[in-house]
């Protein structure tokens, strides 16, 4: 089987200079906000990807081929005043398939607890350890965050550095009070994500996310049988997380990015580990057992 194309699209955002890290097209959503004054929307977009895209975030050279492609939709809900931002967030990234055309999805995180103050032409300045206001921290953690995980799926625990990085900026972050840089409100928001990131007891699934993507889905199109047992492998070591750590924000993040693929992959290939297979994914996702169901059916 030949894995076919998700429909998701990575467009190419604002380039600079090769060393770059990040492609990152930034989009924003502000339907629900009733102001004539909607520049600031647009001037948005360009800020942001401008400071995602142009910033240096490791110390290492990436060609533009490289560069990591992501998408970052930003849903404004509320404008309580002038410059002043109430938002949902939902991020992706992606990564090549070695010797195909296809990008996989390595994460997919909804983040609601957005709030910041932005007005037009205002700079977005970032420093490691000052809380400097709340965009950039925002920004400046799914930088680290997105590269850390695109790392993880080259080389085993290979993110470390920068999920050392985003977990410090939500040590600074907390000093501001804002939401979802605390552990107290939500068992499912930035602070728990850098967390599992970091914790010891989550590392099967970030060792698992080289497994899977470097010796399973690299391989895939050769050899599908030998790719689907190491991708099983993987699955059954997060469920085994998953039943010492239920419904950690790193699992749900996991099987967000990765249920329709795994479905895909699966619905071929030897019955016998496709019944196994949709057993430990509906335990583990219950909420997605229908998407599972051509794993049995076909």
């Amino acid at each position: 089987m030949k894995i076919r194309l998700l429909l998701f699209i990575f467009t190419f955002g604002y380039l600079s200079s090769y060393s770059q890290e990040l492609n990152c097209s930034v989009f924003v959503n502000a339907q629900r906000v009733e102001t004539t004054e909607r520049d600031v929307f647009q001037e948005m977009e360009v800020a942001f990807s401008q400071f995602l895209n142009n910033r240096k975030w490791t110390d290492d050279f990436y060609t533009q081929e490289e560069r990591i492609n992501c998408n970052l939709v930003l849903n404004i809900q509320d404008m309580p005043s002038v410059g002043i931002f109430d938002a949902t967030v939902q991020i992706v990234s992606a990564r090549p398939v070695f010797g195909t055309d296809y990008e996989s999805v390595v994460f997919n995180f909804a983040d609601r607890d957005w709030d910041f103050e932005y007005t037009e032409s205002q700079p977005l300045q970032f420093d490691n350890n000052v809380f400097t206001n709340n965009i950039t921290s925002l920004l400046a953690y799914y930088a680290y965050t997105i590269i850390g995980i695109d790392y993880d799926t080259f080389e085993k625990l290979g993110g470390d550095p920068y999920f050392q990085k985003a977990w410090n900026v939500v040590n600074v972050a907390q000093q501001s009070g804002r939401n979802g840089w605390d552990q107290f409100n939500s068992n499912r928001n930035r602070y728990w994500l850098a967390e599992n990131l970091i914790n010891i007891q989550m590392r099967p699934i970030r060792e698992g996310l080289y497994d899977y993507h470097r010796l399973g889905l690299d391989i895939f199109d050769e050899k599908p049988d030998d790719a689907r047992g190491i991708i099983s492998t993987v699955i059954k070591q997060i469920q085994e997380v998953n039943r010492s750590r239920p419904n950690s924000i790193l699992t749900i993040s996991f099987m967000d990015a990765k249920s329709d693929e795994i479905t895909q992959m699966f619905s071929d290939g030897n019955p016998t580990l496709r019944r196994d297979i949709y057993n430990t994914l509906t335990i583990l996702d219950p909420g997605n057992t229908d998407k599972y169901q051509p794993l049995i059916n076909n």
